[in-house]
């Protein structure tokens, strides 16, 4: 699945984890020093910043299908190697990197298997491969289950995102083992976000990012309100107030 909402947009939809979730994957990966590292299905860089603050800009390379959201990387991470294009096809030779990680991507990957297979080959052996998701099968990510339970209370039909791939625990050590990847672990990212009030909340859905916020796009005006009451009524009425956000990782390490 290819992302046409601005960097901005996304950043205001979903970046507001990202910034704490990208620590920890890249904690659970190992990343420390210098290393050579991918940062496969970027965005707009949330991930790769970490990464280049860790292991130094010129050591890390990203890439994503989206060409707004590259341009927006290679802006804010200045010296990484940003490129356009696809985990199932990465431009990279054998073996050039210690690490691959990706953030938040296997779910929307054409092929995840064939995207994972694509990480291993350009790691070195030895060498570590992870990712994570949001767990939207258990409802996990507060967010985004409050958004499908609202959206299924107007239109039954709405068909949520539980049936994408990594969003199910224990599914991406499975898809890891199936690779090849060998000591394969597996585990949950928690993180929170917080927001001054529902309209902080609810604004982002407006911007057409992700599956929700296209599924919402193409909902008559009166259905798109009756979500938005259905999601008030969900979270706190007034002043601040934070979500929980579960994502499941794994990680392996290439024979």
């Amino acid at each position: 699945m290819k992302f046409d909402a601005s960097a901005g947009a996304y950043d205001r939809f979903m970046g507001r984890y990202t910034a704490s979730l990208a620590p920890a994957l890249a904690d659970a990966a190992g990343i420390a020093g210098p290393m050579r590292v991918v940062d496969v299905g970027c965005g707009p860089g949330g991930l790769t910043r970490v990464l280049a603050e860790r292991a130094g800009a010129e050591q890390v390379a990203a890439i994503d299908p989206a060409a707004q959201f590259a341009a927006a990387t290679r802006e804010r991470v200045r010296g990484a190697d940003v490129r356009v294009g696809v985990a199932e096809e990465l431009p990279w030779p054998d073996g050039g990197f210690d690490a691959a990680l990706s953030c938040l991507v296997i779910a929307f990957m054409s092929d995840p298997g064939r995207g994972v297979r694509e990480m291993a080959r350009v790691v070195r052996p030895g060498g570590t491969v992870a990712a994570c998701m949001w767990d939207l099968t258990g409802g996990g990510m507060t967010m985004l289950h409050t958004f499908w339970t609202a959206a299924r209370s107007v239109e039954a039909s709405s068909p949520g995102e539980e049936g994408r791939p990594g969003t199910s625990e224990g599914d991406i050590g499975e898809r890891f083992r199936r690779a090849g990847l060998a000591d394969v672990e597996s585990g949950a990212l928690e993180v929170s976000a917080g927001y001054r009030d529902f309209d902080e909340f609810w604004e982002p859905f407006t911007f057409g990012v992700g599956p929700a916020g296209q599924y919402l796009a193409s909902l008559p005006p009166d259905k798109r309100e009756r979500v938005r009451e259905a999601c008030r009524a969900a979270v706190p009425a007034d002043g601040p107030f934070s979500l929980s956000a579960r994502a499941w990782y794994a990680r392996g390490t290439v024979a």
